[in-house]
């Protein structure tokens, strides 16, 4: 069985795809926040292993990690947590656009470079879970969009810089998805919220399993998911 590390995992896609590598017997690594959310998450997924870490300070995640055991490889490092702040570009602080960019693009880069040689031994995946908005950018989704878009850049170099060493890079794009973030998301938006008329976590987690199972001959480089209904 494999090793992997999620970011995420508390919640919405994270959560699904990390029971679901649970009930395989894969092994767990999962980034917290801080000691209260990594004791939540050990009391979650029973045997998992767990990081601190706080994506939105991507400056901080050398020492943090360096002060903590880490695994020997990965098989999958997955970055699955995310931030949206919608505004118009007329009106969305700098803040905004900092956080975002911290834990949507920065933080991802970061960990990325400090846990690559992991994932070099296993000649692993690094899957970056996007959004629609990494492809298109829309009024008052500047900020986010702008991050989406980053990860996206971040993601083909990486492939392209790593294909040498057996390193499959892969993307995915969910559409609107029925998680937390996406019930803020339509709060900000100012419309109601209704779970089933979007994308199940389940299926993009299925989509991630797709791709990090996918025979070494390939590599799923890119993959849409949108709302079937």
């Amino acid at each position: 069985m494999g090793t992997h590390l999620i970011t995420g995992a508390g919640s919405g896609i994270g959560a699904a795809l990390a029971r679901r590598l649970a009930e395989r017997g894969e092994e767990l690594w999962l980034l917290a926040r801080d000691v209260g959310r990594a004791k939540e998450l050990a009391e979650r997924f029973p045997g998992a292993r767990t990081l601190v870490g706080d994506l939105a300070n991507p400056e901080k995640l050398d020492w943090a990690f360096g002060k903590q055991a880490l695994p020997e490889r990965l098989d999958s490092l997955q970055h699955i947590a995310g931030v949206i702040e919608l505004g118009a570009v007329g009106d969305l602080p700098a803040r905004a656009w900092q956080r975002q960019l911290a834990v949507n693009l920065v933080a991802p880069a970061e960990i990325t470079r400090l846990l690559l040689p992991l994932v070099r031994v296993a000649r692993g995946d690094v899957v970056f879970v996007n959004s629609g908005a990494g492809l298109n950018a829309n009024a008052n989704w500047g900020g986010y969009a702008a991050s989406k878009h980053g990860l996206k850049a971040l993601a083909d170099a990486l492939r392209a810089e790593e294909h040498g060493n057996g390193v499959r890079v892969t993307s995915v794009y969910p559409g609107r998805t029925a998680t937390p973030m996406q019930e803020s998301t339509h709060q900000q938006e100012g419309k109601d919220y209704d779970a089933s008329q979007w994308i199940d976590p389940e299926s993009v987690a299925t989509a991630i399993l797709a791709a990090i199972d996918l025979p070494r001959d390939a590599e799923m480089k890119d993959v849409v998911v949108r709302p079937g209904r």
